[in-house]
């Protein structure tokens, strides 16, 4: 099953039993490179769309509002600062451009942001 997680910072979150925050309106889909024009965002799991505090992903619709966001199946996350808090004790915390997604079981991923394009590896 694929990890992810949405991360806020207008919204970045998490998915499934992970967590884990790519870039502002990225919901992190696995590694690999995630492209964002506009609001679009092309990663490895496909086409992410942002409309006001509504992420449309093909995992499942994320909502925001205010440090809440809340995803597919009931899943919520909650962000305070740089970190953002999902389901299992996954967190994902945001340093300049480099965010740490940290899944418990699961070796922590690195995703360094450069302009339009985020690397995850």
């Amino acid at each position: 099953m694929t990890r992810v997680l949405v991360t806020l910072a207008v919204s970045l979150c998490v998915v499934s039993a992970s967590a884990a925050a790519v870039s502002a309106q990225t919901i992190y889909q696995g590694q690999g490179t995630y492209s964002t024009y506009g609001n679009q965002t092309y990663g490895p799991g496909g086409t992410q769309s942002q409309y006001g505090n509504q992420l449309i992903t093909p995992q499942g619709n994320y909502s925001t509002y205010g440090n809440q966001t809340y995803g597919p199946g009931g899943s919520t996350y909650s962000t305070y600062g740089n970190t953002t808090y999902g389901p299992g004790g996954s967190t994902t915390t945001n340093y300049g451009n480099q965010t740490y997604i940290n899944t418990p079981g699961a070796p922590p991923v690195v995703c360094s942001h450069y302009g339009n394009q985020t690397y995850c590896n």
